[in-house]
């Protein structure tokens, strides 16, 4: 039996900075692509310290359970339902966590998050 927590249901998996999933650096960049498999949701989650060369080396983009990343970042779930092309930024400062949309420069509003079933009005 695994111990993830299920955020969303059948959410499937990611491409991940090892960065994150090992808790060495936050949560920064994410991208929405196309999904290249059945299980993949397309999107890639980046952290704040990736960098092009980090990136290139094998073995520091994986392939995670979107959930799992989700409990290491709960701001992703938010995130979850958004269109292929979506391309975000996690912005930490003292008001709490934003999601700003690097297209438009502006902040994505709660009222565009997905939100678990359970939660639901």
């Amino acid at each position: 039996m695994s111990d993830t927590v299920e955020f969303i249901p059948n959410a499937g998996a990611c491409l991940v900075s090892r960065k994150v999933l090992d808790g060495e650096a936050p949560v920064r960049w994410m991208t929405r692509r196309e999904s290249q498999a059945p299980m993949d949701n397309g999107w890639q989650i980046l952290s704040i310290a990736d960098t092009p060369e980090y990136l290139a080396e094998p073995g520091n983009l994986v392939i995670a359970d979107f959930n799992t990343v989700c409990a290491t970042e709960p701001a992703l779930i938010g995130i979850w339902d958004f269109p292929v092309g979506t391309e975000l930024m996690l912005h930490v400062d003292q008001q709490g966590k934003h999601i700003i949309d690097t297209t438009s420069n502006r902040e994505v509003t709660a009222e565009y998050f997905y939100v678990p079933p359970p939660h639901r009005a």
